[in-house]
């Protein structure tokens, strides 16, 4: 009865742990959730008050499917302003939520049987679409020697004739993990005289502690054209809630499908949400942003200290992003038992690598206040010592 393509999702790993943890809260035990992707801080006031008049205003109505027009020159000076990257308005699709604008892309660009090359620890959703898709997920591994990133030379030996894709993630959810400009450049390098498109979601872009952010398309005119740059507000401006996602691509073709796909499937995304977005898109509440970038760099700093003290586990400090992606192969290689005897035992939510690609591994999410972080570690440090003793 259901279709074939339906059946090749899997349930988010992410979704399944925040669910079960808000179960056994609501039966009364005390759990300490670090599963979820999102900052405990408020939407900025700002963004509120444009909301409110929006919908005071009557706001209400349907809108042309990318976006009305101020929200896509928004994006657009955005995108200049902050990567210089020169897009016109009609390159860009806003969407609901970056998930949805990788799942249009994906409809959009897959074919039974197209390899899309994604480097591993990935984001959960990234093969799952790509499947859906009918595509097939091409996976290339990565560690922390080379801080959870792909070589040109691994993506050089991924490709086949039915590479058709590329996805790369910077920062990276769950690792932290940032490709600096020259890696890029290498990167770009490879795919020189293919028609690979590269899907370059950057979604924490300004969520980065002590190094610099470069866009993918930024590189040369090359990725340029063959990338289509993924973001939102989600993270950076705390409007998971508020399904604020776009793409940008000059590849007119591609942006034309894109949208017609769009406009038979959801339409138009919030009204309102579409007038609250421009003043984050124009840079009225970087004070905010940053406020809330420093506060998580303190969090990452200290969080990786003291996981690294707790005998048995071992962590790289991030990039960027709200995540620590924790080496746990000297006490498991089974991350979904780990985190479930760990949710059992000590109250701790954590999400399994395996999720992510990564055995051996469990991810952290550190958008939490600082109180309730140590006392998570320590939840964590008292359930190694169980299992090594």
């Amino acid at each position: 009865m259901l279709s074939d393509r339906i059946q090749t999702l899997s349930s988010s790993l992410t979704i399944a742990i925040s669910s079960l943890a808000r179960d056994l809260k609501a039966q009364g035990k005390d759990v300490l959730s670090f599963s979820a992707g999102e900052p405990d801080f408020g939407t900025p006031r700002r963004i509120k008050d444009e909301a409110i008049k929006a919908i005071n205003d009557g706001f209400t109505q349907y809108t042309a499917v990318p976006g009305i027009p101020e929200l896509l020159e928004a994006i657009a000076g955005k995108l200049k302003r902050d990567n210089g990257l020169e897009y016109a308005p009609s390159d860009i699709i806003a969407s609901n939520g970056a998930k949805h604008s990788l799942f249009n892309l994906c409809q959009a660009l897959i074919n039974e049987g197209d390899e899309v090359i994604i480097p591993a620890p990935y984001w959960v959703t990234y093969p799952e679409q790509v499947k859906y898709s009918q595509g097939v997920p091409v996976i290339i591994e990565t560690d922390e020697t080379n801080n959870f990133k792909i070589t040109a030379k691994q993506l050089k030996e991924a490709i086949t004739p039915k590479t058709k894709m590329l996805i790369l993630t910077t920062p990276s959810n769950p690792t932290g993990s940032i490709y600096s400009r020259s890696e890029l450049e290498a990167i770009g390098e490879v795919l020189k005289g293919t028609e690979i498109i590269v899907a370059s979601d950057e979604m924490y872009e300004k969520l980065v502690y002590g190094v610099e952010f470069t866009a993918t398309a930024s590189i040369s005119e090359d990725m340029f054209q063959r990338t289509v740059t993924i973001n939102g507000l989600s993270k950076s401006v705390a409007m998971t809630g508020w399904r604020f996602g776009y793409l940008a691509s000059p590849n007119k073709k591609l942006i034309s499908v894109m949208n017609k796909l769009q406009s038979q499937s959801t339409s138009n995304i919030n009204s309102i949400t579409q007038k609250a977005a421009i003043p984050a898109l124009n840079g009225e509440v970087d004070d905010e942003i940053e406020m809330m970038r420093t506060a998580f760099e303190a969090r990452a700093k200290e969080a990786t200290e003291l996981m690294n003290e707790i005998d048995g586990l071992s962590v790289l400090k991030p990039e960027g992003a709200f995540y620590l992606f924790v080496n746990i192969k000297d006490i498991s290689n089974d991350s979904i038992t780990f985190c479930k005897e760990l949710l059992q035992d000590v109250g701790v939510a954590v999400v399994p690598g395996i999720g992510f690609g990564s055995e051996g591994y469990f991810r952290f999410s550190f958008a939490t206040d600082i109180s309730t972080i140590r006392e998570g570690i320590r939840r964590i440090e008292k359930f190694v010592q169980q299992k090594k003793a």
